[in-house]
């Protein structure tokens, strides 16, 4: 059963407007949509996004004219409302990473609890494959994407020994890789430093990548910031630190002012355009609590941020 994270916590941010438009960029299996819905009123509407099939099936179970799913990345999710005559709304929500059902189902192949093809696609109805894809890249360039984004310190030695085991069969399920990782960083790593599977940063390395998730999330922060009316909120729950930096820098480089260049002539409308806020943060970033995760062992390295938008201008 997947547990949503930070449930209240990420609603009560959104500061719902009974009458609001609100868009939830990741439905997964509805549980910050469902809460939502419940505060909204009559004339509320509340338009969810997602990449994976099966969640689209579940967000369709949903019978509610305020609701409407679509299956899409958030990065195209100002061009999708724009198609639905939507040009702005009160508060969007990213609920970022993979989810419970997508890690508990072996066919995904986004774990290594079970075995299981070695798909890791979010949107199986296109794309390569984390198979098709590790047995045609070089060494160097998936040396690179284990070490940058899995932040991995073995990342040369495993994407060696991967290219190694190619060599005499094809790499098509995860225990498989999951093994040929493991005999490598063992046999780096001192006992007292192996307090997670080996294979963990790799795994999550190739998934980040296959699926675009960072490039993903740069392309749709400044979406929201065009879409927010003043006052609507932005939050944002990243399970990644490399997810999170990009929230953080983004959140606060729209809530400073611009720095004006010294000793250029600028009128006073000129300056107050230039150094115009276009959000302010709301509160400190936000962790769940011992209790949710005594429950949720996945929420304990959730951050949530939540920005504000002030100005529709600059």
């Amino acid at each position: 059963m997947h547990v949503t994270v930070l449930l209240h916590e990420a609603v009560d941010a959104l500061a719902i407007k009974p009458d609001g438009v609100y868009v939830d960029g990741t439905f997964g299996r509805g549980g910050h949509s469902r809460l939502i819905l419940s505060r909204l009123g009559s004339n509320g509407r509340l338009i969810a996004f997602d990449k994976d099939l099966a969640a689209i099936e579940a967000g369709r179970t949903i019978e509610d004219e305020r609701f409407c799913i679509k299956h899409a990345g958030f990065s195209q999710m100002q061009q999708m409302l724009q198609a639905m005559d939507v040009q702005h709304v009160d508060g969007v929500l990213l609920d970022l990473g993979v989810s419970s059902p997508q890690l508990e189902e072996a066919s995904r192949g986004f774990s290594f609890g079970s075995d299981g093809p070695l798909d890791m696609r979010m949107d199986t109805s296109h794309g390569q494959t984390a198979a098709e894809w590790i047995a045609s890249v070089t060494e160097s360039h998936l040396g690179k994407v284990i070490k940058d984004y899995g932040e991995e310190r073995f990342a040369r030695q495993i994407a060696r020994a991967i290219v190694v085991a190619r060599t005499r069969l094809p790499i098509v399920t995860t225990l498989q890789l999951a093994e040929i990782i493991s005999s490598v960083v063992r046999s780096h790593q001192r006992k007292r430093e192996n307090k997670q599977n080996p294979a963990t940063r790799t795994f999550q390395a190739l998934r980040i990548y296959l699926n675009q998730e960072l490039e993903e999330l740069s392309l749709v922060l400044p979406q929201c910031l065009a879409l927010l009316n003043p006052g609507g909120r932005l939050v944002v729950i990243s399970f990644h630190s490399l997810e999170d930096r990009i929230v953080k820098r983004f959140m606060r480089a729209a809530a400073n002012p611009d720095e004006l260049p010294r000793g250029v002539p600028l009128r006073e409308k000129e300056i107050q355009r230039l150094s115009k806020q276009k959000i302010k943060l709301i509160g400190r970033a936000k962790r769940s609590d011992e209790k949710e995760v005594a429950i949720n062992i996945r929420s304990r390295s959730a951050v949530m941020r939540i920005a504000e938008r002030i100005s529709l201008n600059g």
